[in-house]
């Protein structure tokens, strides 16, 4: 459990606002809090949404996104970066110019492409070309990569051509599903790193993924290796959704504070 007797340290969240609590800027705030994280979030876009789907989502001014940023980062010593959905091509461009003024920050980017298909048509182009570059480490899950990818034929191969734009690390979850089985896989420029292997929970979840992106940060955060990062992070993804909740008439959402209800 985090250890709450000292200075947290801080993640710098730039994702939407989910008005259901699932993903997004909450997901963020939850996870990083539970881990003993202070989040400094920045709201990217402004989403219609609930436990069943997405209804619409507006971006938010990209100069307003480089004014908050710029006010966080001149007053708080951040410790990483951590990237949602970011709404437009002019955003990512916007938060582009951060974090190449900050290249010693780590990057984790989780870039929730199942919100749906922005107006522009460069918001793939962006992403490879200025934020993939930039980045620690990635999180999609099949559909995403095959998005990131277009030209690759297999998960092996999507990785390979995300790690051609100078991305550090992948990880690509919902692979080698079984009834029982769910896995996730680890990439860098080399190949396969490591495979992470978890049993399945047999319901239906909204914000499984923000919650293990932004666990994933949350540990690297406290000088956790990448790789002891993601171990965590899926062990503690895994408890919260174990632990998960229906609260509204959808999918259930992760209890992302599991461990300080089994105290009581």
């Amino acid at each position: 459990m985090p250890d709450f007797t000292i200075d947290p340290p801080v993640v710098l969240s730039f994702s939407h606002l989910d008005p259901c609590g699932a993903s997004g800027i909450q997901a963020d705030i939850e996870t990083l809090s539970s881990l003993g994280v202070h989040c400094a979030p920045i709201c990217t876009s402004l989403s219609a949404q609930d436990t069943l789907s997405i209804h619409h989502s507006t971006p938010m001014a990209a100069t307003l996104i480089i004014e908050q940023a710029r006010a966080i980062l001149e007053d708080m010593p951040v410790k990483a970066f951590k990237l949602g959905w970011l709404g437009n091509s002019n955003n990512i461009e916007a938060i582009h110019t951060i974090l190449t003024d900050y290249p010693h920050i780590p990057v984790v980017f989780d870039p929730c492409l199942k919100l749906g298909e922005p107006e522009d048509d460069h918001f793939i182009q962006a992403i490879q070309a200025l934020l993939l570059p930039q980045c620690d480490i990635v999180i999609l899950n099949t559909v995403e990569a095959h998005l990131l990818a277009p030209e690759a034929d297999n998960l092996r191969a999507c990785a390979s051509e995300i790690h051609s734009y100078d991305c550090e690390h992948s990880l690509i979850t919902g692979c080698q599903n079984t009834a029982n089985k769910i896995a996730s896989h680890l990439y860098d420029v080399h190949g396969l790193l490591k495979q992470y292997q978890q049993q399945r929970i047999k319901k239906p979840f909204c914000g499984a993924g923000s919650t293990l992106s932004a666990s994933i940060t949350a540990y690297l955060s406290h000088d956790f290796s990448l790789l002891e990062a993601v171990q965590q992070a899926h062990k503690y993804t895994w408890e919260s959704l174990n632990h998960g909740r229906r609260i509204g008439m959808g999918q259930l959402l992760p209890n992302r504070l599991y461990w300080a209800e089994s105290r009581h």
